[in-house]
């Protein structure tokens, strides 16, 4: 029974000097309002640059995810190091027998295309068109990219190894060539030759924050269809078969170009491979650091309401002498002195991080609705208001400890003899 006493007489203490501090608040609501207008001030910096980032962060998640946590990218360039690092590029590029075998040796890979990028004005009938991005692709690279045919039929391991000259578009080339909307079939003049297209390719719409939204006018033709040696630069495309599986796939790859490109024990590589997935765990680790540093910098104004705080709680503890002595006169204890106090401290730190949330939301809102900003997926996160009201909190505990452990120690008989 007497363990079960301590615990219900401090939640009864607690009880009471709730009341008595919020009896307080309202005696006193000018004041009070004024003394969290720091808290308010801070929690609604804090959680407000903390939706920015978190918009951010998650607009360029988006941007990952939408060119594929699977996919890699190669390219040969010179070496960083070593006597070969000033070479001309030519002498690095890949040559395509390079690849042959690739998928063999490398079990996490899922499919691989060599790509070449050319320009050139396309023409139907009286209509043409500037220069337009034209790639020479292999097969699998529609498994890589995502991108389906939504009309006709897609590129035949035929119509690559044999050069063909046939073509794929997308919706906005035909568009711009007014094309009949069964194109298929059609014949179209580009790179001095004329192709038929056999197929209208998936569109990909470019994120607007580093694209401007666009999904721009495409032809894509079988890679030996325009591959030229040392006229185009060869890269390459690949995915593996999983994101978590892109270490060992970039490993693999690596191993397999090595060996094919004959480069011997300690040479540097002549050729790059960039890891969507790998970036996107640096970014995610960066925009972490850049959040806390953040939210700690905007944090040093809770520290200045604190102050505010505790200046407010020591001229309450001053003018409420007299009733302190009273109440230790009647048997009150330190404790009790203590606990109203810090009580009365932390419920004021809550109430600004109450208000100080809701301007936040209201700041969110609006940097959210910024034209250009491309930060409307900007919110506050669950954890951010926790942490909040936890911030908060401890900022009235430590702030309000000083005043609380003065007003506990007054003496009741100078108490009661202040004026």
């Amino acid at each position: 029974m007497i363990l079960l006493q301590w615990p219900l007489a401090f939640l009864i203490l607690l009880y009471q000097s709730f009341f008595l501090a919020a009896a307080q608040i309202r005696a006193n609501k000018l004041r009070s309002l004024l003394t969290t207008i720091g808290i308010v001030i801070g929690i609604a910096s804090v959680t407000a640059v903390i939706a920015a980032l978190t918009g951010l962060k998650a607009k360029v998640v988006n941007v990952f995810e939408s060119i594929g946590t699977n996919k890699m990218f190669i390219q040969a360039e010179p070496p960083r190091t070593g006597r070969t690092k000033h070479l001309n590029w030519r002498l690095f590029s890949f040559r395509p027998e390079e690849l042959d075998g690739l998928l063999t040796h490398c079990p996490s890979v899922k499919a691989v295309s060599r790509i070449v990028d050319a320009s050139s004005p396309i023409q139907y009938r009286e209509h043409g068109t500037e220069a337009v991005n034209i790639q020479g692709i292999d097969p699998d690279w529609h498994i890589i990219e995502s991108r389906s045919v939504v009309l006709g039929r897609p590129f035949t391991l035929i119509d690559n190894e044999q050069g063909r000259a046939v073509c794929l578009i997308n919706e906005k080339l035909r568009l711009k060539l007014s094309l009949p909307p069964d194109c298929a079939g059609e014949s179209v003049m580009m790179l001095g030759r004329r192709f038929t297209i056999v197929g209208l390719v998936e569109s990909r719409t470019e994120s607007s924050m580093f694209g401007g939204g666009g999904t721009g006018e495409e032809a894509f033709v079988p890679f030996r269809t325009i591959y030229r040696p040392n006229r185009f630069q060869l890269h390459v495309n690949a995915a593996c078969r999983a994101p978590e599986l892109s270490d060992e796939a970039q490993a693999e790859i690596s191993f397999f170009l090595r060996h094919t490109r004959h480069l011997r024990m300690g040479e540097p590589d002549n050729f790059r491979i960039f890891v969507v997935q790998k970036e996107l765990d640096e970014f995610n680790k960066l925009a972490a650091t850049m959040t806390a540093i953040a939210g700690g910098i905007v944090s040093i104004s809770l520290l200045v309401g604190g102050v505010g705080i505790m200046n407010i709680m020591l001229v309450s503890v001053s003018e409420r002498t007299r009733e302190i002595g009273l109440r230790k006169a009647v048997g009150a204890r330190p404790s009790a002195i203590l606990l109203q106090f810090l009580v009365e401290a932390v419920m004021l730190c809550c109430l600004g991080g109450l208000f100080g949330v809701l301007g936040g939301e209201g700041l969110t809102r609006l940097i959210a609705s910024l034209p250009g900003a491309n930060l409307e997926k900007a919110h506050i996160p669950g954890w951010a208001i926790a942490l909040s009201f936890g911030f908060a909190a401890s900022v009235g505990l430590i702030f309000g400890m000083f005043p609380a452990i003065k007003a506990a120690r007054l003496d009741p008989i100078e108490a009661l003899r202040h004026e």
